[in-house]
């Protein structure tokens, strides 16, 4: 079982930027949560799950794609902050981190291993993508609207919502941790 203590020795490094201890809880929950519900028992089946059934990974787990998602938007927010002469928006960096955090959370839901220990779709995973069940896992736990924007319209299901700007950072950089791969996998990625 995948306690609260797994998920923060996974994520530390970025739930202890968060300073809302209540949102820092409830991320840290939904993680929780989505472990229990997807049947994810162990760390190492974390870090065994590909992050995406849609092109080869080359090896990149399931935690190192939300880690790497999570640090690009912050430097994306970071960059802006830094050198605009005047942001025109504000960035909640606490909604930032536990979007980027939470952003691919329905996709405990959304995979599942087979009996030779190799994920697959779930039977919930072909009635509602990650974004959606992400979402509804968040509303479960409590998680501000705010949150559940970033994880519902992270991907195509927010092409023409309105979004916040957390939301646009989180999807660039999930785009730059995932098109690569697929580029590399067409042949199409020069190098």
């Amino acid at each position: 079982m995948i306690t609260p203590e797994d998920i923060n020795s996974l994520f530390n490094e970025f739930l202890d930027q968060i300073q809302d201890k209540q949102l820092k809880e409830q991320v840290i929950q939904t993680w929780v949560a989505g472990c229990k519900e997807g049947k994810w028992e162990s760390i190492d089946q974390l870090k065994a799950m590909p992050f995406t059934l849609l092109t080869n990974t080359q090896g990149i787990n399931f935690i190192e794609h939300t880690a790497a998602v999570t640090y690009g938007a912050m430097e994306l927010a970071k960059a802006q902050q830094k050198y605009y002469a005047h942001l025109p928006y504000s960035i909640n960096m606490d909604f930032l981190i536990a979007g980027g955090l939470l952003h691919d959370v329905g996709k405990l839901l959304e995979f599942e291993m087979d009996t030779e220990g190799k994920v697959r779709k779930s039977f919930s995973g072909k009635c509602a993508r990650h974004p959606i069940s992400g979402a509804i896992l968040a509303g479960k736990h409590n998680l501000p609207l705010e949150i559940i924007n970033i994880i519902a319209c992270h991907a195509k299901e927010g092409e023409g919502r309105p979004q916040r700007i957390e939301t646009v950072l989180i999807h660039q950089a999930d785009f730059a941790t995932f098109d690569p791969l697929v580029m590399l996998e067409r042949g199409g990625l020069i190098g």
